[in-house]
Order: structure tokens, then sequence, then C-alpha cells
């Protein structure tokens, strides 16, 4: 079981890895989207298999990803509200429209400097060490 839980482990971080990258580039509403799935797909199975890891290394791991997935689900709440108003048959051009477009742009913003950050600084390899993966 123990061998099942850290390949998954590995490839559920590869795929995370990849959506950072992605994102880091584009945070386009697809792009955000499948990175909030894959921190999702991650935290879940942190929290699932913690046992299978060194003490306490999981926890550690899905804290680091709090504030990620916060940046990313404000971004994602931006466009459901946006695509809510157009459907709702609201100008795209309203004050309102206008105001979630530049608060979604700022927090874009955000998550594309912290996305940078986190390239940076290998969170993939250190994580994998962390985890005996």
């Amino acid at each position: 079981m123990r061998d099942l839980v850290k390949l998954q482990t590995a490839i559920l971080l590869r795929r995370f890895a990849y959506e950072v990258g992605h994102a880091a580039k584009s945070q386009n509403t697809d792009a955000v989207h499948d990175l909030r799935i894959a921190i999702r797909r991650l935290d879940n199975c942190l929290r699932l298999f913690a046992l299978f890891y060194p003490r306490h290394s999981a926890k550690r791991i899905r804290r680091r990803l709090d504030g990620l997935v916060q940046l990313a689900g404000a971004i994602r709440d931006f466009d459901v509200a946006l695509d809510l108003l157009a459907k709702g048959g609201m100008s795209p051009r309203s004050l309102l429209a206008a105001r979630l477009r530049e608060e979604r742009r700022k927090t874009s913003h955000r998550l594309a400097r912290e996305l940078r950050l986190w390239k940076t600084l290998a969170f993939s390899r250190k994580w994998r060490s962390r985890l005996d993966l």
C-alpha cells in the first residue's frame, strides 16, 4: 500500500507542478481552474494518506497550499460572477462588471507573482524529499 500511495502522490505532485508553471504563464479561466483541481487533488491525497508520509510533512505542505488555493479561488469566483452577469443580461460595460474585471486582474497579478516565486523555490523537488517519494 505504501508504494501505491507514494506513486500516486508523486503523480499528483508532478501534475500540480505542471499546473503551477502553466498558470504562471497564463491566468486564464482554464489555467486557474486546472490549478485549483490539481491543488485539491494533491491536498486530498496528503490528507487521506498522512500516515504514510514522514511525521507532519504532509500537514506542512498542505498549509503551504492554502494561500495559493485562496488566490486561485478568488479568481475563479470573479470568473463565475462575470459569467452570471453576462447570462443575466447585464452589459459587460456596466460599472459592476468593470469593477469585477479590475479586481480579477489585480488578483491575477498577485497569483502570477506567487506562482513565479513557487517556481524559483523548486518546491516540487523539496516536497518529494520531505514526503520520502
